[in-house]
């Protein structure tokens, strides 16, 4: 999803750094729980991305109401729209010239902007129209299927809580499913689930619902993606993905958190509408767009992951480092992986 314009680690340690240096910046990266913030304009929507040279990537968000050029070089600069539509920056050392100039070929969406002589390509990292991010799987998913399903889960030792695995749509009928495995709108493009189910242990169940209810102040609710996933399953994900995105699974060598009942992926949803809230990135993005850190996109968009991040992490759950909508129960430890089917957690 990176592509040859920029190295992909360089790539995560420049949004890490500018995550780490926003707080001090001109236009912040990362917005506490406070007043929410005005959505930013369409137009300003279409322009927000990555764009890289082959020798620098830049990033261009919304921060604080103003349009922001974020530099490898951690610079804060405004961009300013003049009465001819044209984009100016304030020259710098970097930037010379201060006319920037969007290249959009008929498109709404750039495919690239200049500054000066300087070229940069704008990298589609992400589905940008709502759906999923997909990969082509390494091996056929039904060959996968039958791999998984005859290999065994990793032996454990020690004591372990008895599983009590609860059906999320029972506990309050505002709590929404969009379980995307049970369907081919997923990262691999094919069916995993027999059923749009989702199930947790009860105590991270019940964690969970406290989270939901509080998120109601705000005219919010939750909506799950993925909870309890088998763990044949999770062996189908790492097998199919490439090498180079395995950060983005986990490893059936030692099992996952959703193996144990005590993972949950998840967004939020407006209570009024009942449509899905933006993000930052898409659900199953494998891309640095995922990262709670990211600083791209809009303020609204990050003051939202910042809320979702709170009422879970007052609930005992931790997010993911990789994957903003990815949140483990702290508990998780206590439960052994699980590979039973939901039809026969339903039995």
């Amino acid at each position: 999803m990176i592509n040859r314009f920029v190295n992909r680690w360089s790539l995560r340690v420049l949004f890490v750094l500018l995550a780490a240096a926003g707080s001090n910046a001109k236009c912040q990266t990362k917005t506490p729980v406070g007043p929410k913030p005005p959505d930013a304009p369409k137009a300003w929507k279409d322009l927000i991305g990555i764009y890289a040279s082959p020798q620098d990537t830049l990033l261009v968000a919304e921060n604080n109401r103003v349009l922001c050029l974020i530099t490898r070089k951690l610079q804060y600069v405004p961009l300013m729209r003049d009465i001819r539509g044209i984009y100016r920056i304030v020259p710098t050392r970097l930037f010379t010239e201060p006319t920037l100039t969007f290249q959009t070929n008929g498109h709404t969406r750039p495919s690239s902007l200049t500054i000066g002589t300087t070229l940069y390509r704008r990298l589609i990292v992400g589905n940008e129209n709502g759906g999923s991010f997909h990969i082509t799987p390494v091996i056929p998913v039904e060959e996968l299927r039958k791999t998984a399903l005859a290999a065994t889960p990793p032996k454990e030792e020690g004591d372990f809580r008895k599983p009590d695995l609860v059906d999320l749509s029972t506990l309050d009928p505002t709590i929404k499913l969009d379980i995307r495995y049970a369907t081919k709108n997923n990262f691999a493009g094919e069916k995993f689930y027999s059923e749009a189910k989702a199930f947790m242990q009860r105590p991270a169940a019940e964690a969970l619902l406290r989270a939901h209810h509080w998120l109601k102040q705000f005219g919010y609710g939750l909506l799950i993606h993925d909870a309890y996933r088998p763990w044949y399953v999770t062996k189908m994900f790492w097998d199919a993905t490439p090498d180079d995105k395995k950060i983005f699974v986990a490893d059936p060598a030692k099992g996952s958190r959703h193996n144990r009942g005590c993972a949950v992926d998840l967004t939020l949803y407006n209570l009024k509408t009942g449509k899905q809230v933006e993000m930052t990135g898409g659900y199953d993005e494998m891309s640095e767009r995922s990262y709670p850190d990211f600083p791209g996109g809009t303020s609204l968009e990050r003051w939202d992951r910042t809320l979702l991040d709170t009422a879970m992490t007052m609930q005992g759950f931790k997010v993911y480092e990789f994957e903003w909508w990815h949140f483990d129960y702290k508990d998780w430890q206590k439960y052994r992986i699980g590979t039973e089917t939901f039809e026969e957690l339903e039995r």
